[in-house]
């Protein structure tokens, strides 16, 4: 209850640097690894039925809470399998640039993806939120950067599974 009288109270500014404050504390609190399910909740809880998603790469905005989730989903599903089961270690880490706007927040990203082989990926990113009451209304994501090579199969730890008993799999 304390976390939203904070929210409530003070001025649009502040209001705003907590809101995203949560936002990005419980998107870097959550375990892919576990679950790619409390990433969808976070979405659900943060994001306006009206949001847009932009990016520099994209030709064209992405509208409604339903097409961006549906796009959240087949990011995150995968990444969570070879998380859990291929054994990456994924980490991500977010630092909140000032902005002068009150309901405008920039913040960058930096995930990092480690495979069994130790090969390790970084991407850099960082995120514009416009923000109405408690929603995020609007996110755009730029200035893209990629460290290390982009991981293979052979840096996931599937090699390790050991094959179902009676199972025949792969080509007859």
């Amino acid at each position: 209850m304390s976390d939203q009288h904070s929210f409530l109270s003070g001025d649009p500014y502040s209001r705003y640097q907590a809101a995203e404050h949560m936002l990005n504390t419980a998107i870097v609190q959550a375990k892919i690894s576990e679950s790619f399910e409390e990433y969808l909740e976070i979405f659900d809880k943060f994001y306006a039925d009206e949001v847009e998603v932009s990016s520099e790469t994209q030709h064209e905005p992405i509208r409604g809470k339903a097409r961006v989730g549906s796009l959240l989903l087949n990011f995150l599903v995968p990444l969570h399998v070879m998380a859990e089961v291929g054994g990456l270690a994924i980490s991500i880490k977010e630092t909140t640039i000032p902005g002068d706007a009150s309901n405008e927040i920039h913040s960058a990203w930096t995930l990092k993806i480690v495979g069994v082989s130790g090969k390790t990926c970084t991407l850099n990113w960082r995120t514009l939120r416009k923000w109405n009451g408690s929603r995020v209304v609007y996110e755009h994501h730029y200035d893209h950067q990629r460290t290390g090579e982009p991981l293979t199969f052979d840096d996931l730890g599937f090699g390790m599974i050991e094959p179902v008993a009676g199972f025949q799999g792969g080509p007859g």
